[in-house]
Order: structure tokens, then C-alpha cells, then sequence
């Protein structure tokens, strides 16, 4: 194998490109993003709340150990062919690695746009920090985290958001959190969504469930049973959709993610492999695999050790994994879940203070171990 082609720079794409040089690959590895950097979500999360800076977490792609890095959109995707076509050029692999992540699609929602922002995206996480921090210095006034679509990135962010909003405004301010689905985290199960509810009560967090939106304004969000949620501030989790490019090369169906193996994260085409947030793995109870950082990366480890493996070896994904949530007050809970298991064996521990440390040395890990230190 002489070239390993991989679309996205995220959590997925830089696991299988740093993954391949880890095992011994010979061959070249193609790592190709629209954007120049990579930052984690957690580190977008810190910063609206003005905990820490952007730029401490931010790594240049051109970092990555032993990985071509080509910045460009990628206008069409062959999979037959295992091609990408880049500013009128077309780049070729023996393999095709797809973590192209999940697009999001605010648009959906009439007024969301304009009256919302979208704490999901870059820009939008400095907009909510001024945000919050204009909303700060009047000493009162109510904010609304709404998730307006299921699935979406990062199951328990939104919370995690509520609770650290709640530790930067303090308790002179409304916060109110509200999802589509009819428990709070429905991967996680009753027993654990119980407990995050009961954590936000406790930090005098609402919380509503089963809130399906109709349209927003400039202070309120329309439900679809009558009621209204009044804002000052709304930060927003937008609808995520298949990135269209994915739909339009084939590899996935209008509004649909891409179908893959759920062991060897293939698609329907030779050598073309997708993993991360642009696809979906169905667990035994009907719910999907979480679109989670951590899943990407195992599943671009997997990817990795699969085109490095001798012949007749076949590495497969065990369908487990870990998350750190923070729950306020310097504390973080840690979910781990046996997503492949029947029923899925989800757990949300007891917060504590040594797991936010471990939340922290996540990060610092894996920059670490990726990108090369200035």
C-alpha cells in the first residue's frame, strides 16, 4: 500500500493518520481539511465560559508526526475510484479513510439563525463568550441552552455547558436547558439521565424534556405544544445533517449518515472506510453509537491497525468507550459505555475532583502525542 487518503483533520482523521505511522506504515498519508487547525470541543466549551483560551489547545495540521497535511475543500469524492478531488485535483489512495465529521444545519429551525448562536462552531463560541460576558456585568438575565435536533456531537456538552455557565455567571441568573428526546441522555439510559438532572436541579438549572421547536424569536423559542421559552441569551446546538458532499458522491442517502460495518468501519465500496460523526452504528436497542470525539478516535485506531495488519489479521472495533463531562464546581463525572453489548452498558460515575484532573491531562495527552512540540 503506497498512499492512505483521509478526509477531515478531527478526532477521527488525525487517530488513523498519526495511528499509521505509530504501527510502521512506509507509505504516504494524506490528511486533508478545509480548516488549518485542530481544537477540541472541550476547549471551545472553556473558552465561552472565559476559563481558559482557544489558542492554548489550537494545533496547526502542518504539526501532525509524518503526515502530509493539504488544506483545501474537497469539491467531489469518488469511492469507486478512492479519490477526492481538491482544487481541480484529484488525489488518489489504496485506501480511503471519510471523517468528514457532521454539518450543521440551523437553517432548519425559522429564526434560529438570527437570533441564536451556535456554541457548536468556532465563530460561535467567541460570540457567546462576549456574549456572556456583556450579559455578566448586568447582574441578572436568563440563558438558554437548546438543543434543537437529535443527534448531534458531543451528547452531554450541553449540560456540561449549563453547569460551567452556571459557575461563570453565578447564581443571580436563570439558565434553562432544553433537548427533543424525552430523557435527558438517551445513550446513557434513565438511571444516568436522572442523575445529570438532578445535578443541574441542584445547581438551579431547569430542565425540559420532549421540547420540540417550531420556530425562534428575538426573546423566545416556540414550542410545538404551545409554550414558550423566553431568553436573553440562546445558545444554541444546532440540527447536525450528513456533510451534502457525502450524499452527493454516494456514500450516503439525502438526510441520512453514512452506513458502515460496524466492526471494520467499512463502507460499501473496497477501501473506503468512514468513521466519526458522519456515520451511524444502530445499537441492539435501537439508539445509535454517540457522535463523541473519543468514538472517532477508537474508531480511526481500528482503521489504522486494520491497514497495517499482516494479511489474514482483521482488527475490528469493540464498540467501547469513555467521556469526561464536567459537572460544575471543579468537578467532572466520567460516562463509559459497552455500546455493542445487549442492551448497552452506559455508566455516568460519581463527580469528583481527581476525574476533572483527568478531563484536563485528555487533552494535554493527546496533543502530545499527535502534533509535533514547538
Amino acid at each position: 500500500m503506497d498512499r492512505v487518503v483521509i478526509v477531515g483533520g478531527g478526532f477521527g482523521g488525525i487517530a488513523t493518520a498519526t495511528g499509521l505511522r505509530r504501527r510502521g506504515f512506509s507509505g504516504e498519508v494524506v490528511l486533508i481539511d478545509r480548516a488549518s487547525t485542530f481544537v477540541m470541543g472541550l476547549r471551545k466549551t472553556w473558552h465561552v465560559v472565559g476559563a481558559s483560551e482557544l489558542s492554548a489547545g489550537e494545533r496547526s495540521l502542518t504539526r501532525l508526526r509524518g503526515v502530509h497535511f493539504r488544506q483545501g475543500e474537497v469539491s467531489a469524492i469518488d469511492p469507486a475510484a478512492r479519490s477526492v478531488e481538491v482544487a481541480g485535483e484529484r488525489v488518489s489512495g489504496d485506501a480511503l479513510v471519510i471523517a468528514a465529521g457532521a454539518a450543521h444545519a440551523p437553517e432548519k429551525v425559522p429564526g434560529l439563525v438570527e437570533h441564536g448562536i451556535n456554541v457548536w462552531e468556532r465563530r460561535g463560541a467567541e460570540k457567546a463568550r462576549q456574549a456572556i460576558a456583556a450579559l455578566g456585568t448586568q447582574g441578572s438575565g436568563r440563558v438558554v441552552i437548546g438543543i434543537f435536533g437529535s443527534p448531534y456531537a458531543c451528547p452531554p456538552g450541553p449540560y456540561e455547558l449549563a453547569l460551567l455557565v452556571r459557575d461563570r455567571l453565578g447564581p443571580g441568573f436563570d439558565i434553562e436547558v432544553f433537548t427533543p428526546t424525552p430523557i435527558a441522555l438517551p445513550v446513557v439510559g434513565a438511571a444516568g439521565s436522572a442523575a445529570m438532572v438532578s445535578r443541574l436541579e441542584s445547581r438551579r438549572i431547569g430542565f425540559r424534556a420532549s421540547a420540540a421547536v417550531v420556530n425562534v424569536a428575538s426573546d423566545r423559542v416556540v414550542l410545538a405544544n404551545g409554550e414558550t421559552v423566553t431568553f436573553d441569551l440562546l445558545l444554541a446546538i444546532p440540527p447536525h445533517r450528513v456533510p451534502p458532499l457525502l450524499a452527493q458522491s454516494g456514500l450516503a442517502k439525502e438526510d441520512a449518515w453514512v452506513q458502515v460495518d460496524p466492526h471494520t468501519l467499512l463502507t460499501a465500496w473496497p477501501g473506503v472506510y468512514a468513521i466519526g460523526d458522519c456515520t451511524v452504528i444502530t445499537l441492539a436497542n435501537g439508539l445509535a453509537i454517540p457522535k463523541a470525539g473519543v468514538i472517532a478516535e477508537l474508531e480511526g485506531d481500528v482503521v489504522a491497525e486494520a491497514l497495517t495488519a499482516p494479511e489474514g489479521s482483521h482488527p475490528t472495533f469493540a464498540g467501547t468507550g469513555l467521556c469526561f463531562v464536567e459537572m460544575g464546581g471543579q468537578e467532572a463525572s466520567k460516562i463509559e459505555g459497552e455500546f455493542f453489548a445487549d442492551p448497552p452498558r452506559v455508566t455516568l460515575s460519581t463527580p469528583s475532583a481527581d476525574l476533572m484532573k483527568d478531563k484536563v491531562a485528555f487533552e494535554s495527552e493527546r496533543l502530545t502525542a499527535w502534533f509535533d512540540q514547538v
